[in-house]
């Protein structure tokens, strides 16, 4: 008889993980695995493949870890995920594998993510997965950006024998992996666990590397390679474009979140980024993002984290189970609520002006446009406040690469399925043509446009 409902994953308690950082939710045991795994239907138009945007042949890695053949199911994920741990760790499986799950009609659908995660720290543990890299072809391929669409280009040009060098304009490589995604939801060492795989794959990573000043796309395909893949995310704040953004105490997700996460802000003093917000923090924002800064915030010492948000709870774009986490862990919600001035005192923010808002008609996102509410101004007192509305591409590369055209956005303009933009063997993908988007739409991206560029290369003409 099927279970019905999933396998729970164990989790630290809400009490003692906002006294830390260390990863919140820890994984299933073999046995736990085991049973999730026999819930799956193995049926035969397998919609969870369609599904996924990497396409895991998932059921044939679930039906291997029902038997315990775990190094088999690692095999089969690695042929098309260059980055399970992560990928079983932050991505939205609930609105793309698992939300087609056929057990999912009538039941809780197969738990997908926690089983890929399972099967690619069980492969940590015991270091069995070779990946197979054809003969080397000659070609040398420029990976822009280390982020999940670069690595995971990177990855797949590597497996087809291809000479891979992928430049980070950071110190380290991950990028929103190691800068915006806190501890708790990804620890750093599983990140670099997964660079180091397509290290020893032959992947050359340099960090420190700012393209578009130290060399331009034009030089570097002139002067040493046949291809380049642009992957550098999405990485410039947005603001709200209301007066007091410029107080004290007022900082970007973007930002709050690197100070934290790449600077380690939460081991003051050992390392020397102090971040001091005081009592409150006021998180403007909806999204993961939001959420991340508002657990954040907490884990940092604030007594109080509140995220407004100007739509209701219903239209929240950030993920069920991050939501669900942050109000465990003692967020506070203020719904249809929009900032419109932010006030200070001597130089630092005090309080967020506020408008109640109501949901009209909807826009052009398909959610209901939200609408002031006459006469209801209100303010909220704030030590800190944290902008995380959203990022735009930095126009470093876009200025210096004459003829790459954009997109209305802003963004580069790449055809969806091949990442192919407007010069010749030049290639986009993720958060630099979609705008901000998740981790395994960015992988996405980034294998199909490493499969058009392999095309490219091994064209005879």
């Amino acid at each position: 008889m099927i279970r019905e409902k999933q396998v729970p994953m164990r989790e630290q308690p809400p009490s003692v993980r906002i006294g830390n950082f260390e990863e919140v939710a820890l994984g299933y045991s073999e046995e736990e695995a085991v049973e999730e795994a026999a819930r799956c239907l193995q049926c035969r138009n397998a919609p969870c493949v369609q599904g996924c945007p990497v396409g895991i042949d998932i059921p044939a890695f679930i039906q291997a870890v029902a038997v315990r053949d775990v190094a088999r199911a690692v095999s089969v994920i690695k042929a098309s995920n260059a980055l399970p741990a992560v990928c079983g760790r932050v991505c939205p499986q609930e609105t793309q594998c698992q939300g087609v799950c056929t057990l999912g009609k009538r039941f809780e659908p197969v738990s997908i993510g926690r089983l890929e995660r399972f099967c690619a720290d069980w492969e940590s543990e015991h270091e069995t997965c070779c990946t197979a890299i054809a003969p080397h072809t000659g070609k040398r391929v420029a990976v822009i950006g280390a982020g999940p669409a670069g690595l995971t280009a990177a990855g797949e040009l590597r497996k087809c024998g291809h000479d891979v060098t992928v430049f980070e304009l950071l110190h380290i490589a991950g990028g929103v992996l190691m800068y915006g995604i806190p501890e708790f939801r990804l620890p750093k060492a599983i990140v670099k666990r997964e660079i180091d795989g397509l290290c020893r794959m032959g992947v050359r990573v340099r960090v420190n590397e700012v393209i578009g000043r130290v060399a331009t796309i034009g030089e570097m395909l002139a002067k040493e390679f046949d291809a380049v893949f642009i992957g550098t995310g999405a990485g410039l704040p947005q603001f709200l474009g209301v007066p007091g953004e410029s107080l004290n105490g007022v900082y970007s997700a973007n930002e709050f979140l690197t100070r934290t996460n790449l600077m380690r802000a939460y081991r003051f003093p050992e390392y020397d980024t102090p971040l001091r917000l005081g009592r409150r923090v006021v998180t403007v924002g909806g999204g993961n993002v939001a959420m991340d800064s508002a657990r954040t915030a907490l884990r940092l010492g604030a007594e109080e984290s509140i995220i407004v948000y100007r739509r209701s709870e219903d239209e929240l774009p950030a993920r069920r189970e991050e939501v669900h986490h942050a109000k465990e862990e003692g967020v506070q919600f203020r719904f249809l609520t929009n900032p419109v001035t932010l006030l200070g005192e001597r130089g630092r923010v005090s309080a967020v002006r506020c408008l109640r808002m109501k949901l009209g008609e909807p826009d052009e996102s398909g959610r209901r446009r939200p609408v002031p509410v006459p006469s209801s101004e209100f303010e909220i007192e704030a030590d800190t406040v944290v902008i995380a509305v959203g990022n735009g591409p930095h126009p470093l590369i876009l200025q210096t690469t004459p003829g790459l055209e954009l997109n209305r956005r802003g963004n580069i303009a790449a055809d969806p399925k091949t990442g192919a933009t407007s010069l010749p063997g030049v290639y986009a993908g993720g958060d630099i043509v979609t705008g901000a988007a998740t981790v395994i739409e960015a992988m996405g991206a980034g294998k199909r446009a490493a499969s058009a560029i392999n095309a490219f290369l091994c064209d005879p003409r």
